[in-house]
């Protein structure tokens, strides 16, 4: 929510650039239960009109209690970073 919050470093980044998860504003469900994200969001990740986000939901006892958003060209790189551990231990075996 606030510029100097996210620059306080609350645990260490991984090699590939992944950091810490920080809360970045509030969201809020309009009456036709479409998802407004604060403007500064919406700059800060370069985000337009018609892009595309995948939705990743978190359950508890069956329930969905907490989501996370991810733009959609950017998960070539997240399954590369996610995969490449695995793929190495694979290859050195």
């Amino acid at each position: 929510m606030n510029k100097n919050s996210n620059d306080e470093t609350c645990c260490q980044s991984s090699d590939e650039g992944l950091g810490c998860c920080h809360v970045e504003g509030v969201a809020q469900i309009g009456d036709k239960g479409q998802i407004v994200l604060p403007k500064s969001l919406r700059v800060e990740m370069g985000l337009r009109e018609k892009d595309k986000l995948i939705v990743i939901g978190m359950r508890d006892k069956g329930k969905i209690v907490s989501i996370s958003l991810i733009k959609a060209n950017a998960m070539d790189g997240m399954v590369k970073i996610m995969l490449k551990p695995v793929m190495k231990k694979i290859l050195e075996e």
